[in-house]
């Protein structure tokens, strides 16, 4: 007789019962899910990567970046000479009010108040960083 519920059921909606899942596994549902998000509230004018014509400037290695630094890209003079780096929290405040956090910016977009949704952004953000972050890349 097959149980009526699998452990990783019971350990995730019983309290007091330990996490069968990895950290790993979570982190990769906040990536996939983040991914999602991002198609869903970025896609339309930002892409992952060089290789996908947007209308913005793509997002691939965002983090550790500097604002208005990317390539070819006419930024608005606010961004390029704010001297910001994007950093998970600065892309956080970006994503909830880019207006408030950066007065004179091009882009323009409904905020993403909800920091779950930040957050699974951010886990995609990450996922697409491939350096190390170690540089400022310009």
């Amino acid at each position: 007789m097959k149980p009526l519920f699998s452990p990783l059921v019971l350990a995730l909606c019983v309290p007091g019962l330990p996490a069968i899942a990895s950290e790993t596994t979570f982190q990769q549902v906040k990536v996939a899910a983040g991914a999602t998000l991002f198609e869903a509230e970025c896609r339309r004018c930002h892409a992952a990567d060089a290789s996908d014509a947007s209308y913005g400037p793509p997002l691939e290695n965002i983090i550790g970046r500097a604002a208005g630094s990317y390539p070819d890209y006419d930024y608005s003079i606010a961004l390029e000479a704010s001297g910001i780096v994007w950093t998970p929290a600065a892309l956080r405040a970006w994503m909830e009010d880019n207006d408030g956090f950066m007065p004179g910016t091009k882009m323009r977009h409904v905020g993403i108040e909800d920091a779950t949704v930040q957050a699974f952004i951010l886990a995609y953000l990450e996922s697409i960083t491939t350096r190390d972050g170690s540089e400022i890349s310009k």
